[in-house]
């Protein structure tokens, strides 16, 4: 942190110290003269051209290559209000992509930057489609409160009764992920009662209608009313008429969900044609689906089996999560330093035309100094930028090399324990079938907190709203979690290391909190005071005794963090009133 702070620091003292030096070697040497205008590339057709090549992978399935020249039409659009409509386009894209391949962060983050540019464009498209990516990205990370905010948004905008509908279909299923089946069962039925039309792609009308018709089986399957079986019938009627493989599969995990207690032969054969429909479309989420749906209607051998698939499909998913991530970031990498190059080679233009226009009223004397000056500075600018890079380079592979370790720590062991639990007991009996699916969702659970964990954290405006999300995702059927003050604190004013410090500090507290004891009810307060800031943190575990020297030990990376923004961290452990955990900064 820094080293980052001084590098900022360096580079706002050079950029001042090159502008003052080129606005008296731009009225020396262009004075009496007039200055030639470059006009500028239109590179409008190179942009159409990567687009249109973009949307041809991305209409065939190829989202690696679709990912690829969608950024280099990202990177052509060097000045997106020049080009707002094909620049929040081109981001929007490249954040469904991100988002299909489960890196909800950088698509958020791509999102965020089309914001601004959302009131200027006319038509309402290109609104609808940021405001339903955000809703996505929110449903998928569990945030079902903000995902509904975002949909509803999406649905005052102008459109017509095929896209209204479509909105309203995913209003439904977010009500569906909150069990709200009512509210749910509602909005489908009226989708059913009357067949929308999509003129422009009539295909595209059925498979949603064949979706609605499964959505509302699967609500009432959850109501465990017979009428579902109904529905589920009718959507898998149409979706093998058109098929539509992407529907199929889920389609089948359903009726095989519906007979499972009644009819176990007929479970598992649809459990069965789930995973051939998922592994068709090779989509690892849907296979690592179909799987759990096999386990649970599977027995002796091929239980065995299925167990072991869905353990080596999830360690699949996680990985990929990871090299999504790692493709983005290089994304970003590149996209910084072609641009950085590009402005260096507009300024060496700009130079040698203010050179041909010297004039013998320049004082060849303070041109030389300014000269020297100037090359002084720039070599120790390149300087600063090569030794950022290097260091950058070293943060990323301790970086890595740290999730690795939390990997292997974490997550071998159990692992370990649910192969040896597969092969010791009989998982034929209920009892075994559960606990070994609670071990397998224990893994998963802890890859996805992992993944959450280095995350990067937004520290613009969205900042109390992110820092709020991780500590509510803490909160579970065993501990309720009070948060006091957050807004009361002006976060816009504060700085941007010691947000990230104090994001990463509270994470790491209810991380550790949540192994240490059997908390309840934890509380943490936020308040300001004499040009600090203080977070109180206090449950009532009783698990831990007492002993502070364990747990100083186990919270040392909390007080190292603290350290680095010259804060303070106080803490006590009692039998009687649990913890209580104080930090303080200075603003």
């Amino acid at each position: 942190m820094q080293v980052i702070t001084s590098l900022s620091t360096s580079f706002s003292k050079l950029k001042i110290f090159i502008l003052f030096f080129g606005i008296i070697f731009l009225m020396c040497s262009c004075e009496n003269k007039k200055n030639k205008i470059t006009k500028k590339k239109n590179n409008s057709n190179e942009i159409k051209k990567y687009i249109a090549k973009a949307d041809y992978f991305y209409d065939n399935n190829k989202h690696d290559s679709s990912l690829i020249y969608y950024n280099k039409a990202a990177l052509a659009l060097s000045n997106p209000h020049e080009d707002y409509v094909n620049y929040v386009y081109v981001l929007s894209s490249m954040a469904e992509l991100l988002s299909i391949d489960s890196d909800y962060a950088s698509s958020e983050e791509l999102l965020t930057r089309t914001l601004p540019y959302l009131s200027k464009i006319k038509k309402p498209t290109y609104a609808r489609n940021v405001y339903s990516y955000i809703a996505y990205n929110y449903y998928n990370t569990y945030d079902y409160e903000n995902s509904l905010i975002y949909h509803k948004k999406a649905l005052r905008l102008p459109g017509s009764p095929y896209k209204k509908a479509l909105i309203l279909n995913d209003i439904a299923i977010v009500y569906i992920a909150q069990e709200k089946y009512t509210a749910a069962i509602e909005i489908l039925q009226l989708l059913t009662s009357e067949k929308i039309i999509y003129k422009k792609k009539p295909l595209y009308s059925d498979q949603f209608h064949a979706n609605v018709l499964v959505n509302l089986g699967y609500c009432y399957l959850c109501q465990k009313q017979p009428i579902a079986i109904k529905y589920l019938n009718e959507g898998l009627k149409k979706n093998k008429k058109i098929n539509n493989e992407f529907s199929l599969d889920y389609n089948y995990k359903l009726l095989s969900q519906f007979y499972q207690n009644s009819n176990s032969k007929l479970a598992l054969i649809y459990a069965k044609k789930s995973y051939e429909q998922a592994s068709l479309v090779k989509s690892a989420r849907n296979k690592a689906n179909s799987l759990a749906q096999l386990v649970r209607t599977s027995d002796g051998n091929d239980l065995k089996k299925y167990s072991q698939a869905y353990i080596k499909i999830i360690d699949s998913i996680t990985e990929g999560r990871r090299r999504a991530k790692n493709q983005f970031a290089n994304i970003k990498y590149i996209s910084q330093k072609d641009k950085k190059e590009n402005l260096l080679l507009k300024t060496d233009k700009i130079e040698n035309e203010l050179e041909l226009q010297r004039e013998n009223n320049r004082n060849n004397i303070l041109y030389l100094i300014i000269t020297l000056s100037l090359t002084t500075l720039l070599f120790l600018f390149y300087y600063l930028i090569s030794k950022g890079r290097k260091e950058k380079i070293d943060a990323v592979y301790k970086s890595e090399a740290r999730i690795s370790n939390k990997l292997r720590t974490e997550l071998s062991y159990d692992i370990y324990k649910t192969l040896s639990f597969a092969k010791r007991k009989d998982i034929e009996e209920k009892d075994n079938k559960e606990k070994l699916l609670s071990l397998l969702n224990n893994i998963y659970l802890k890859t996805r907190n992992i993944s959450k964990e280095n995350s990067e954290i937004l520290t613009n405006e969205n900042y109390e709203i992110g820092l709020k999300e991780m500590i509510a995702s803490y909160a579970n059927s065993h501990l309720n979690i009070i948060i006091n003050g957050l807004n009361t604190l002006s976060w816009s004013k504060i700085d941007r290391v010691k947000k990230i410090t104090a994001f990463r500090v509270i994470q790491e507290i209810f991380e550790q909190m949540k192994t240490l004891n059997n908390a309840s009810l934890a509380s943490i307060t936020f308040k300001k005071f004499q040009k600090k800031i203080i977070i109180t943190y206090t449950d009532n575990g009783t698990k831990f005794n007492g002993e502070q020297s364990i747990l100083q030990k186990r919270l040392q990376n909390v007080e190292n963090r603290i350290e680095t923004i010259k804060g303070t961290i106080n803490f006590d452990a009692n039998s009687e009133s649990g913890f209580k955990i104080s930090i303080k900064f200075p603003i």
